[in-house]
């Protein structure tokens, strides 16, 4: 009999080959590949226009988003942030040479506490950076209301939220920055890609425009800069997918539903969001486990029938062994004990009771 082939926790979606061979003949035709060449414009004018951020720009990747973030809003001393994150959310603060301050999470969603924020403020404190953990969104208000008491800058690890809307709003227009990643497992992606977010600084915009390409425009050298540019290939890639971006989601809203129906069922805890006015995008399905012995059991039993959940995130970034961070308890046990669950094309309803089966059995 054969052996299906690994079903892994995302899997990339791709468009018609055809398609994408269509845009490769116009970079041939051009023999532009990169610097800011006219499909990179071109996408990045459609993502302004999907996302309403008038003020937007395409970067090769999340992280590279979240570093010009950082530089081009000056920042010091300390920053805020959460420790239930992927790790590049803590990198990059400490790529930077700032300092990360730590601040619990709220059960439930596992965004940050705002509640818990205003007593690690100090003097050397410059910026709170949040993340819309699984899409689902920090409390923006509360964020908003102690940044402005403070004059603290707010930057938001928006990595999750493509096609995520709160109030109406796009959750990547809330904070002075936020960042975007499309990466290649992601509802919308470029392969490798991400988007700088600039809300209302128009100065702002243009420092981080100019720090993604070196810091210069031709011969006229303005600030200190990288390389945070993206290609022609990987914009191509992007403009073959935004038009599927509804069909993707309604795809992960069909498997997100028939989880929760099944796990909910059984009494397991499944993360979500209570948000009035939020339009979620469905692209992970987290479940807490009781402990962690048993997330450990239940990855094994799925991975002999070839099922690759994940632990995402883990470890809680407090934790990183390369710093003294803060205790965090909710963070630390959410880590411990969250599975995300296969969701992709690879995945159907068959599939998805095979899965929840082995969850329920191996949670007991």
């Amino acid at each position: 009999m054969k052996l299906r082939d690994p079903i892994y926790v995302t899997r990339s979606s791709l468009p018609p080959l055809e398609e994408y061979i269509g845009y490769l003949r116009q970079i041939w035709d051009s023999h532009c590949l990169t610097n800011n060449g006219p499909l990179v414009q071109r996408l990045e004018q459609e993502l302004r226009q999907y996302l309403d951020a008038p003020q937007l720009w395409f970067v090769n990747n999340g992280t590279t988003a979240l570093l010009l973030a950082l530089k081009a809003l000056n920042l010091h001393g300390e920053i805020i942030t959460t420790p239930f994150s992927y790790v590049a959310t803590t990198g990059v603060i400490l790529w930077e040479n700032l300092t990360p301050v730590f601040v619990d999470v709220r059960p439930g969603d596992l965004t940050i506490d705002p509640d818990q924020i205003e007593a690690t403020i100090t003097p050397r404190t410059s910026a709170i950076l949040a993340t819309h953990v699984y899409g689902f969104p920090c409390d923006v208000t509360a964020i908003d209301a102690i940044a402005r008491r403070h004059g603290l800058k707010v930057i938001y690890d928006a990595a999750h939220t493509f096609g995520c809307r709160l109030d109406g709003r796009h959750l990547a227009s809330y904070g002075d920055i936020s960042c975007l990643s499309f990466h290649a497992t992601k509802i919308f992606h470029t392969a490798e890609g991400g988007a700088v977010v600039i809300n209302g600084d128009r100065e702002l915009t243009e420092r981080v425009r100019l720090m993604r390409a070196f810091g210069h425009h031709g011969d006229d050298h303005r600030c200190i800069g990288i390389n945070g540019k993206n290609s022609e290939f990987h914009a191509a890639m992007g403009l073959c997918n935004l038009p599927r971006t509804a069909e993707n989601i309604a795809a992960k809203r069909q498997q997100h539903e028939l989880y929760h129906h099944l796990l909910g069922r059984a009494g397991l805890d499944l993360l979500f969001t209570s948000a009035a006015d939020f339009e979620y995008n469905y692209a992970y399905c987290p479940v807490l486990l009781p402990s962690e012995s048993r997330l450990l059991d239940t990855m094994q039993q799925l991975s002999t029938r070839g099922i690759i959940a994940r632990r995402y995130f883990y470890p809680s970034l407090n934790r990183l062994p390369y710093l003294s961070g803060n205790t965090c308890p909710l963070a630390e046990s959410a880590a411990a004990r969250v599975l995300c669950l296969p969701m992709s094309q690879q995945v159907d309803d068959q599939l998805i009771d095979e899965i929840a089966s082995i969850v329920i059995e191996a949670s007991k």
